[in-house]
């Protein structure tokens, strides 16, 4: 049986690499080798599957143990699907998880969709011989495959979950790539190790620690999610320090975004669904017909310029709510109206932030000042009187995270 599942497993783990290299995400050398040789069932030996639908409370779950001959087929499809893998509720213990029916619970770590885990890593352009350090590494995923091409004793993560920390280190461990989890605060970074060549946060921030930006190398470069209040519009956020010490930082939208740091609430129209569904509100006629989902620029300024509002992906038609305001905005189909509902106009305010958009260049990346001497960190889409700007929200703004 053994010989079986090493057979599954490494048909699985190719066919993984063999399909994210056909769809064109996949396309750096040592990361492919890495995803090749690292046995992911290692790092995953359980998940969680969702039952119950979206808004259900208590939510309903089902736990796949992969040693087990029931549920090891679809185990294994899953840990090699382009899926995120569930795998702690509520920062439970993770040494003798129960398999089958489980009941409440809210998700505290999960291992990343492969194609984002390929796109961050990718970008980060990692080496040989370089020092990485994770931020909220989870499982393990991208610290392993950070540390086959770095080189054993380079690489270092952060994990806050005491629980999940010593899970990690237990499988890496077994892995045998040298990598090492420490378990502390990731928004103080890892001091003692620093500087670093490669920082990859696997928890999305409203703006970005300095301990992080302090512990980056020369020549080094950052990656994070900047967390907003909808997880509808998330951004990312590439820092970069020049071999002459100079700091840069740009700022993408991108559809899809890591959950954010222990504390931060998200706002939700799930709890508005049914009443909107009842009553979309008042018909008029707009000039916005709605963006396009990839214009990931406008709906990034949206989260920060527009804010307080949230997509439900959901609803047949593009739907935004402003939850907290008991207003909502329900867009066509594509006949030039829009109706609207609540004493919050939301579709007025997209209507005027789309013009100041295009005014502004249409604007897809984002330059983010975080050398102020108050500590402020500013966003701009460019120069000039018809630039796009804001500032992110600090970190005292949420709870810190502590071990």
């Amino acid at each position: 049986m053994a010989l079986d599942l090493h057979t599954a497993t490494g048909r699985r783990r190719t066919g993984m690499v063999d399909r994210l290299t056909a769809e064109g995400g996949l396309t750096d050398s040592l990361l492919r080798d890495a995803l090749l040789r690292l046995p992911r069932e290692i790092l995953l030996p359980h998940a969680y599957v969702r039952v119950s639908g979206p808004g259900a409370d208590p939510i309903e779950w089902r736990l796949l143990d992969g040693s087990h001959p029931d549920d090891r087929q679809e185990w294994l499809e899953l840990i090699h699907s382009d899926e995120s893998i569930l795998l702690q509720r509520d920062g439970e213990p993770l040494d003798a998880l129960p398999r089958g029916p489980v009941t409440g619970g809210h998700m505290t770590s999960m291992s990343t969709y492969t194609p984002a885990t390929v796109e961050v890593l990718q970008a980060l352009e990692l080496g040989s011989g370089q020092r990485y350090l994770e931020l909220g590494p989870g499982p393990g995923v991208s610290l392993a495959l950070a540390a086959a091409i770095t080189g054993p004793g380079l690489a270092t993560g952060v994990e806050r979950d005491g629980p999940m920390a010593a899970f990690a280190q237990r499988n890496l461990d077994h892995l045998g790539v040298g990598a090492v989890v420490i378990e502390g605060d990731a928004l103080e970074g890892h001091e003692a190790r620093a500087p670093y060549d490669r920082i990859h946060s696997g928890i999305g921030v409203p703006c970005v620690p300095a301990p992080w930006v302090e512990q980056l190398a020369p020549g080094g470069r950052l990656l994070t999610t900047l967390a907003t209040r909808t997880p509808s519009w998330p951004g990312q956020l590439l820092v970069t320090r020049t071999s002459a010490g100079t700091v840069e930082a740009v700022l993408r939208g991108r559809p899809r975004g890591y959950l954010p740091l222990l504390g931060y609430r998200w706002l939700n129209a799930v709890d508005h669904r049914a009443r909107i569904k009842d009553d979309p509100g008042t018909a008029r006629s707009t000039p916005l017909a709605p963006p396009p989902d990839d214009a990931y620029g406008f709906w990034l300024a949206a989260a920060y310029l527009a804010s307080g509002l949230v997509r439900d992906f959901q609803a047949e038609t593009m739907t935004i709510v402003a939850p907290e305001d008991d207003s909502w905005a329900v867009a066509g189909p594509g006949d030039g109206t829009v109706r609207v509902h609540g004493p919050r106009d939301v579709w007025a305010e997209l209507e005027d932030l789309h013009a100041r958009w295009e005014q502004a260049g249409r604007s897809e990346r984002y330059r983010v000042d975080l050398h102020d001497s108050s500590g402020v960190q500013h966003v701009t889409s460019g120069a000039g009187p018809k630039a796009l700007s804001w500032t992110l929200p600090p970190l005292a703004a949420v709870p810190r995270q502590v071990p």
